[in-house]
């Protein structure tokens, strides 16, 4: 997986996730893992950047606003969110953006 996302030309949509996340792992790797390749098989997705280190940041690119709704509701996703609330984190915080330009080298 390459660390910066290889999007499609705009508009596109982006979800920005930001966490702090509570002590301990409590299998969080493995899920983040699981789901980066669960989101990689939805229908829409198009690539994800993630940071994760004392404030974690995930950004996934998404086609359209039902591809994101259609992975919020996938049932292992629903799981981890569980988790999340529960384990994971202190304190999140999930942002959806349109995506109107891009450029870089």
């Amino acid at each position: 997986m390459s660390l910066i996302a290889t999007t499609p030309k705009p508009p596109y949509y982006a979800v920005i996730f930001t966490s702090l996340r509570t002590e301990g792992d409590h299998g969080y790797a493995d899920m983040a893992d699981k789901l980066i390749q669960l989101a990689s098989e939805q229908p829409g997705f198009i690539g994800i950047e993630s940071a994760r280190e004392e404030v974690g940041i995930t950004v996934s690119y998404w086609r359209d606003l039902e591809s994101i709704k259609q992975w919020k509701a996938n049932a292992e996703h629903l799981v981890a969110q569980k988790l999340g609330r529960e384990q994971w984190y202190s304190s999140f915080k999930t942002r959806i953006a349109k995506v109107e330009r891009d450029y870089g080298i």
